[in-house]
């Protein structure tokens, strides 16, 4: 007796969801190697929490990446980095034109998932356009970074420092170089008030975080707002309206903190201005989160839990999403069916969308903190860390309270579940785990449920 073949094909949420698990295992393999490490010896669990964390733009990590990795390491994570910041569908693009191959409508849909929004007919354009913006915004990054590296850490090391750090920057990982160095006690706080890197690397954290659709827009428009789209228009209002409020709430929960003290008014801005930027998924500081105050550090896990814009190195529930929602919510009040942004309407139905991220991030971050609350033991300040390590994983942060590294296995494992499911999404890992129904479902008769 025969029995029939059964080919089934991913779909797009699958393939993009797998294409992540491969490259984090394949880093993970790397990194375990005795040449990676410059003990020679990376458990397996710590190599794989790198490995997660580098793909996943994250930046939390058991080691100080510049004392335990050699350089074949770093350039693992770099590498692992970019490609978790290009999207692994852009990489799979690029390797497809590469040999000639083109690319199909399945890798087309899978593509603009990827990034966020676009037509199948403008992919390979699309994609071009991805590489080349990247590596214009990683090369100045690295340009602007490199005049201060070189007279600090000389000509080849300033320079391989620059590109490491623009190319995290812009990814929104917020993997740095400078523990052990003796610059600083660490991440970027040796430069807290230089503008000469704080300034480049919040704009290569912004722009990253913007998304590509968004600076393609802006390029094709000629940096004319008036010609902007819709979305553009509405993404970038909201962007720096979030930025000045966040630099303004730092600026005045921080004043009085013992690491503002000895600061001017300008230097104490530039702080501010780093700190809610970072706090947006980046990763890097210029003040030890675990010495916030209390109005700092509820604000930074707030803006962590937003994160960036959708289609962008960025993660978090998103920037877009909580705009949904909060006119949803505008609109409800006003007892209003349409949920009009600016002058312009959009569907319904994305609320529902929205909401149903917005719940299962929170849903997320309630669970994974209780888990690590029960793994660990530990009092008030523990359930403060694990929040913060939690949050931080799930929107693709890497701000840590240096509490990553202390963790048990079971608690770093469940950290690695949220960095996945953060750089993969929380959508596309519903949708890939779904099975498709073929039959129509049955709709339940309507009847009243009260709320509020």
């Amino acid at each position: 007796m025969k029995f029939p073949k059964i080919r089934r094909r991913l779909n797009v949420w699958q393939y993009l969801a797998i294409g992540y698990l491969v490259v984090i295992l394949t880093g993970s393999i790397l990194l375990t190697l005795p040449f990676a490490s410059k003990e020679g010896l990376t458990s397996y669990i710590d190599a794989l929490f790198t490995s997660v964390s580098a793909t996943c733009v994250t930046g939390l990590t058991p080691f100080e990446t510049n004392v335990h990795w050699t350089v074949f390491g770093q350039v693992v994570i770099l590498l692992l980095i970019q490609t978790g910041g290009l999207g692994f569908m852009t990489i799979v693009s690029v390797l497809l034109l590469l040999v000639k191959r083109g690319l199909g409508q399945y890798e087309r849909r899978a593509v603009i998932q990827s990034v966020g929004g676009g037509q199948l007919a403008g992919v390979k354009r699309l994609t071009r356009r991805i590489l080349i913006g990247t590596a214009i915004f990683e090369f100045l990054g690295a340009v602007f970074l490199s005049i201060r590296f070189i007279p600090d850490l000389g000509t080849g090391r300033g320079i391989y420092y620059a590109l490491f750090h623009s190319v995290s920057a812009f990814c929104n990982a917020g993997f740095d170089l400078f523990g052990g160095t003796g610059l600083g006690a660490g991440s970027l706080s040796y430069y807290a008030t230089d503008p000469l890197v704080v300034l480049p690397v919040v704009v290569l954290i912004l722009v990253g975080g913007f998304g590509f659709c968004v600076w393609g827009d802006v390029v094709d428009c000629r940096f004319n707002p008036k010609k902007f789209q819709f979305y553009t228009k509405a993404i970038l209002a909201v962007n720096f309206g979030l930025l000045l409020f966040s630099t303004a709430c730092f600026l005045g929960f921080e004043w009085h903190n013992p690491t503002y003290t000895g600061y001017n008014f300008g230097q104490k801005l530039l702080l501010s201005l780093f700190n809610s930027t970072t706090a947006r998924t980046a990763g890097f500081w210029t003040t030890d989160p675990s010495s916030l105050s209390a109005g700092g550090y509820f604000l930074t896990v707030i803006l962590m839990f937003i994160g960036g814009c959708s289609g962008s190195t960025a993660g978090g529930v998103k920037v877009g999403t909580v705009t949904v929602i909060v006119m949803g919510m505008v609109a409800a009040f006003r007892g209003k069916k349409d949920i009009t942004i600016g002058k312009r309407r959009v569907d319904s139905t994305l609320l529902g969308q929205a909401l149903a991220i917005f719940v299962s991030y929170l849903t997320l971050v309630i669970l994974a903190t209780l888990m690590i609350c029960a793994i660990e033991p530990g009092d008030a300040e523990t359930f403060r860390c694990a929040l913060f390590e939690t949050v931080s994983a799930l929107g693709t942060v890497g701000l840590s309270m240096s509490y990553t590294a202390t963790l048990t296995v079971a608690s770093k494992l469940i950290l690695i579940f949220l960095m996945y499911a953060g750089r993969v999404g929380v959508l596309t890992l519903a949708f890939a785990l779904s099975r498709k129904r073929d039959t129509a479902e049955v709709r339940r008769p309507v009847d009243n449920f009260f709320i509020g």
